[in-house]
């Protein structure tokens, strides 16, 4: 059976390192961490296997990120940057989903030992709307994408 923490260790160093902002897993990354940063959460587990063995090797992770933008703290009155939110769902986006073009491979493989993907995709996407921010006294937008990883050991 594969170990979920450790896929969910490699999404969250995966998004940081490719986006060169900080990750909290189901909070703010540190405390007082001023946006942008995005946020991780785990939301679903499926595990499956082979039709007559059935053993729930393979499983099925789907991972929310949620990117957050807020104002600049050194422009008083400033709030947060519709751009820099889009930007933050492009490169999460980019970091899951593109493949090399030469190769056809992953731009970023997975680097769990032991194990392998099948699939990746997209389940859900929203957010970015000024209306629909989550904190809008404080000036902050959030943007959320759901992330499935179909995998099984290598």
């Amino acid at each position: 059976m594969i170990q979920k923490r450790l896929v969910t260790d490699w999404v969250e160093t995966t998004l940081a390192a490719a986006s060169g902002k900080p990750v909290g897993r189901g909070r703010a990354p540190t405390s007082g961490q001023a946006p942008p940063y995005y946020i991780l959460y785990s939301v679903d587990t499926h595990v499956f296997g082979a039709p007559f063995a059935d053993r729930s090797e393979d499983g099925s992770f789907v991972y929310q990120i949620t990117s957050v933008s807020g104002p600049d703290p050194t422009i008083p009155q400033s709030t947060a940057d519709l751009d820099q939110l889009e930007w933050m769902a492009d490169k999460a986006r980019t970091t899951f989903l593109a493949r090399d073009s030469a190769t056809g491979l992953w731009a970023h493989p997975l680097t769990v030992p032991g194990v392998s993907c099948l699939t990746r995709g997209l389940d859900v996407e929203w957010g970015g709307q000024p209306g629909g921010t989550s904190e809008q006294e404080a000036g902050i937008m959030t943007y959320v994408q759901r992330f499935r990883f179909n995998l099984t050991p290598a």
